[in-house]
């Protein structure tokens, strides 16, 4: 089966990605960049760097601006897949959905309008299996967005490794919080994963914060051989 792949270049949609890969072909990744920063649906920090990210895949993008109204961005998210299905022939589209039942009930009803199936590799997943299957498998990932009590801005650029994971457990038992970020705690951005040809190098950056959130932000970023 094709493939087209919900990707937002964080650590959920790219795992997502390998593992459907791993089942039929990937045939192009969907990107939806949103104007609203607090979009109900789509991941926005370092959405940009999908760009190179598809680059280092080897993969076309398809990839649509929303103003990021609620409700309204799904006429632009159903534009995208349209688009992958009649440009790449894709038959079904996969997700990087954990835990939204608000974000998987309306793709999956995009995709059922559109007649494809809807994939959703990691719903309802261990949430520290995820975590370590990233690093088992070698993806390279960074914090670039927290937005919940107690993390603060020293998380904002971290590299997740076993120590990081072992800290956001502490605080997931004390405070609640979701290790993976799937209550919105916690974004992140995929510098380099197994079927990345090449591996991304950030040489510009800028960690924005405000009282108790903030984000780090890609400002220069370029490819370099693995």
């Amino acid at each position: 089966m094709k493939f087209g792949v919900l990707f937002s270049g964080g650590k959920d949609s790219t795992l997502a990605l390998h593992l459907a890969a791993e089942k039929g072909q990937v045939a192009c990744l969907i990107t939806v960049v949103s104007k609203n920063k607090e979009s109900y649906m789509f991941h926005t920090p370092n959405v940009d760097i999908t760009v190179l990210q598809a680059q280092a895949l080897g993969l076309p993008l398809v990839s649509v601006v929303t103003e990021g109204c609620k409700e309204v961005e799904l006429v632009d998210l159903e534009a995208a897949v349209l688009q992958a299905k009649v440009q790449f022939g894709v038959e079904g589209v996969v997700t990087g959905a954990v835990e939204s039942v608000y974000q998987m009930s309306r793709i999956q009803r995009v995709c059922s309008k559109l007649g494809l199936e809807c994939f959703n590799p990691l719903w309802r997943c261990n949430q520290r299996w995820l975590l370590d299957e990233l690093l088992e498998r070698n993806f390279r990932v960074v914090i670039s967005g927290v937005f919940a009590y107690p993390l603060d801005v020293s998380w904002l650029g971290k590299q997740l490794d076993y120590d990081v994971i072992e800290r956001l457990s502490v605080l997931s038992e004390k405070y609640g919080i979701s290790i993976t970020g799937e209550g919105g705690e916690i974004e992140t951005t995929v510098l380099d994963a197994p079927m990345f040809k090449q591996k991304i190098d950030v040489i510009n950056s800028e960690t924005i914060w405000d009282r108790t959130s903030g984000v780090y932000v890609i400002k220069n970023a370029f490819l370099v051989l693995k």
